[in-house]
């Protein structure tokens, strides 16, 4: 699964530069959507301004961050990924450009759902998962790669978690169950993929840089953590549609607690404090580690019933884990397929300094709610500065054709 093989035909496709390879327009797309859900949910929620969507402004955050945003991103490093794992042609031109259609207008449709039909919401928000699933199926299966299914797999999980997500909103307002579906999937889709790449890059790195001690390769611990991962996952899902007892709240916390040491010790394996020489490779780190605390943080929280110690667990891995693992691996994808250099300049170190304190703001809101007003805009402009100063070092990247060396 590694992404360190370059491609050279970039320059004579006979398509736009932007769209001849997935990662150009999602994560440029994708960077920039960022920032305007940050920018216009927290003005929403605190009752500055308001959107036509249907949805309140903590259902519609969370669906434009779990079915919006992070597929985005996802779709931008699978879409290159799949070329290299299969030696086939990579997806572009017409056909990605449908994708980011697809992509587009189910934005624009939950953003101004007020006025529309509820199944007309719906289907235009399902086009592109749907359509993501179906074009990383047939391309994984045309060359016989079946390993990969199972990722493709999990993106499918996806779209019929955002169709389970508008039908609880739907019936109820809110969609506790289906939000906390959908962070389940994107977790394991994240131990799967950082399980391949943070070793390899990390790896590849030490041996040209630092020789000593490498990470561990992927082995028996680490399908070990993954399952009980799943497994913490699925119960933590299930206490969702039950009165959980006693009993069961103790089970579950100690299920995420496991899940929580498994994590940290996987990713000792991995040698992260080698790493802080370059922080290219070092990101990804930090990023897997908020896995682990939001484990801990929730596993605490459940026995306790302390809403406030699951919502900074869910922050620590959304926030945290998602938003950071997408910004690391935007900022290296777009340097390798574009012929630059795999190191962060200063000012990819700066993005990642505040993609880190925004998470890390974030989850003291959650811990600290009689100070959510103040913490909240904070993390809020942090987030902001991380993707539009993606967006503005690397757009011109992404949009012209890759360096000749």
């Amino acid at each position: 699964m590694s992404m360190s093989s370059q491609a050279s035909n970039e320059a004579v496709a006979p398509v736009p530069a932007f769209l001849s390879y997935g990662f150009r327009p999602f994560f440029l797309l994708g960077a920039l959507f960022g920032v305007a859900m940050l920018g216009l949910w927290v003005p929403w929620y605190l009752g500055i301004i308001s959107l036509p969507s249907q949805f309140s402004p903590t259902v519609w955050h969370a669906h434009e961050l779990l079915f919006g945003f992070v597929p985005a991103i996802i779709a931008g490093f699978l879409l290159t990924a799949v070329s290299n794992w299969t030696s086939r042609p990579p997806i572009n031109g017409q056909r990605l450009a449908g994708l980011v259609a697809f992509w587009l207008i189910g934005r624009l449709a939950v953003s101004m759902s007020r006025d529309i039909n509820e199944l007309i919401v719906a289907g235009a928000s399902l086009l592109f998962p749907l359509a993501l699933t179906l074009v990383l199926t047939r391309e994984i299966t045309a060359a016989g790669n079946k390993r990969n299914l199972k990722v493709a797999a999990l993106v499918g999980s996806l779209a019929v978690t955002d169709a389970m997500f508008h039908y609880e909103a739907w019936l109820t307002g809110r969609a506790k169950l289906s939000i906390a579906l959908a962070i389940s999937l994107v977790l394991i889709l994240l131990m799967v993929i950082a399980g391949r790449i943070i070793p390899s890059f990390t790896s590849n790195w030490l041996k040209a840089n630092r020789p000593g001690p490498l990470p561990r390769e992927f082995g028996l611990f680490d399908l070990v953590t993954n399952a009980l991962s799943v497994v913490a996952l699925g119960a933590w899902v299930a206490s969702k549609m039950i009165d959980t007892t006693p009993v069961i709240s103790t089970s579950i916390a100690i299920l995420m607690i496991a899940a929580a040491a498994a994590n940290v010790t996987r990713q000792s394996r991995w040698q992260p404090l080698r790493t802080f020489h370059e922080p290219l490779v070092t990101i990804l780190h930090i990023a897997y580690l908020f896995i682990p605390i939001g484990f801990a943080l929730i596993g605490v929280a459940i026995p306790l019933d302390e809403p406030g110690l699951e919502t900074a667990g869910l922050h620590a891995w959304t926030t945290g884990a998602f938003a950071i693992m997408m910004l690391a691996m935007m900022t290296r994808v777009s340097r390798g397929h574009t012929g630059n250099k795999l190191t962060a300049p200063l000012g990819t170190s700066v993005i990642y300094a505040c993609i880190v304190l925004a998470a890390l703001i974030r989850i003291a809101a959650s811990l600290m709610p009689e100070k959510t007003l103040v913490l909240i805009p904070v993390a809020g402009l942090l987030w902001i500065a991380a993707f539009l100063g993606f967006a503005l070092l690397y757009g011109h990247m992404l949009l012209t054709p890759r360096r000749m060396k």
